[in-house]
């Protein structure tokens, strides 16, 4: 007797990955899977993916989704929620797509209220391309272009981007989470279902960053690599809600 499939759809394919042991991105990918088929809203979004990690997203989610160009996920998402006004937009970006070439369209976004919502993933460096140092590599850490660590005087600050943007008055929700423990990925998702329910609600711009793991370029185990994001990236890039103006008229 076959018996019948009890685990619902989830708006994911049943495929390979192509991430790195340890990567954070499946994680995710996970979570906005589900929460696309809990809050009903799979049949009406577009997803729009980066270049970077994530460049293959449309590989995993059963949705219709919209290839950008380096750093433009966010006037992509622009573009679709303004023609249509009805559908449910999500723009996937990493740190060098979102916070580096992607910083202008990022800032006016948000700037503007852009009812989209943005899942930001802050691994703090470019992994894709061979871990070269980005904009929100913290100091002294070792990249392939920073092999010494990242100086201060030479290559600037990391960039908070989020805490930037979750100052603007047209972003109605922001948060900064991490998928380091059963615990994180939690609050990850109820992060992430705040985010999509502000969209739906048609408040404005909602953002989540999420602190990610990358074993292959920081060179670490899969267990290391989380205690390092709990211990040293979230030192850097605490967590926890940055704006929230739900409920506010």
């Amino acid at each position: 007797m076959k018996l019948k499939n009890k685990w619902p759809k989830y708006y994911k394919k049943d495929v390979v990955t192509h991430y790195c042991p340890g990567c954070g991105h499946g994680i995710v990918h996970r979570i906005v899977a589900e929460l696309l088929e809990e809050m009903d809203l799979g049949k009406r979004t577009i997803g729009v993916n980066p270049a970077g990690c994530a460049v293959l997203a449309y590989n995993y989610f059963d949705i219709d989704m919209i290839e950008a160009a380096h750093g433009r996920g966010t006037a992509i998402a622009t573009g679709i929620k303004r023609a249509r006004p009805d559908l449910f937009v999500l723009s996937y970006q990493g740190d060098g797509d979102l916070s580096a070439i992607g910083t202008a369209e990022t800032i006016h976004s948000a700037n503007r209220g852009e009812n989209f919502t943005v899942i930001f993933i802050n691994n703090a460096v470019y992994g894709m391309t061979g871990g070269q140092m980005a904009p929100t590599s913290i100091l002294d850490q070792k990249t392939t272009t920073s092999p010494l660590g990242r100086e201060p005087g030479v290559d600037g600050y990391p960039l908070h981007i989020t805490d930037i943007v979750a100052e603007f008055k047209g972003v109605a929700y922001a948060e900064r989470v991490s998928v380091s423990s059963p615990k994180n990925i939690r609050r990850t998702k109820k992060a992430i279902q705040a985010a999509f329910q502000t969209q739906v609600d048609g408040l404005g711009y909602s953002i989540v960053e999420v602190l990610s793991a990358c074993p292959t370029n920081w060179k670490m185990n899969t267990l290391d690599s989380c205690k390092w994001i709990d211990n040293v990236l979230a030192e850097e890039f605490p967590l926890g809600v940055l704006t929230d103006k739900r409920g506010q008229k």
